[in-house]
């Protein structure tokens, strides 16, 4: 099974996984990238999992429709997406041989839903959309504090080998914020050096791992003491868990 991040926009990714003959794709908020790899690679198109209703997730999906066989599969909660299979968390997607579990992982939307597979002889994929960045997290849209901060902590118990496949390129401006919350992190410190290499060579910081994000992403990090003093910093009523990732979010709006 091999797994591509597939470029689109300034700092979207596409996912694309496929076994050598058939494939499906995550968020596909342009169809060409997408086209032009089932093209290169011979591939069709069996599957579009989309994960939340923003245009630069979804604006693709007609078009693929349209192209290729391609079920489409969202989220039962966001009907603004084209025609699709409409699923709730704990349900399943069988695909590509696998069997994909639904998470709903609400926040950064009101019906955002993750996909997490096991693949046999490979480590575990989590489809995670705008809810999970490496070293960060999405943007308050229509959710709240407390939503995220349940999303965050049920994918926080995924095995740590899981493979975190965010949707955006968004690590080294997430870093520069994990810096200022915990200067002393050193994984955080090191991390960050290795990805700054990455990018330097023009290649992804993604996919992470869970087991990485519990050690550098601060909002993953809602119980380290370092992690609630910074946020007090910013925020002194920020007394519990919820208040600390609300104050984080803040900050990180602003920062």
């Amino acid at each position: 099974m091999k797994l591509i991040p597939l470029p689109a926009f300034s700092d979207n990714y596409i996912w694309l996984l496929h076994d050598d003959q058939h494939a499906l794709v995550v968020d596909p908020g342009d169809a060409k990238p997408v086209l032009a790899a089932l093209q290169r690679f011979n591939l069709q198109l069996q599957a579009i999992l989309v994960t939340h209703h923003h245009p630069d997730h979804t604006a693709g999906v007609a078009a693929l429709q349209q192209a290729t066989p391609a079920q489409v599969f969202g989220p039962a909660l966001e009907v603004t997406i084209p025609a699709m299979t409409r699923l709730h968390g704990g349900q399943t997607v069988q695909c590509l041989g696998l069997s994909l579990e639904v998470i709903d992982v609400p926040g950064h939307t009101s019906g955002h839903i993750a996909f997490y597979g096991v693949v046999p002889d490979q480590a575990p994929l989590l489809f995670c959309g705008d809810t999970l960045f490496s070293a960060g997290c999405g943007r308050l849209f229509e959710g709240t504090p407390g939503q995220m901060l349940t999303s965050l902590q049920r994918l926080a118990t995924l095995p740590d080998s899981t493979r975190v496949c965010c949707a955006h390129e968004y690590t080294l401006s997430n870093l520069k914020f994990a810096c200022a919350v915990e200067p002393g992190n050193a994984e955080l410190l090191a991390y960050q050096d290795k990805v700054q290499a990455l990018r330097a060579a023009e290649k992804p910081s993604l996919p992470s791992s869970i087991a990485l994000e519990r050690q550098i992403n601060p909002f993953m990090r809602t119980r380290e003491a370092t992690v609630i003093a910074a946020a007090k910093g910013f925020d002194a009523s920020a007394h519990d868990e919820t208040s600390v990732l609300a104050a984080l979010r803040q900050w990180k709006n602003q920062f």
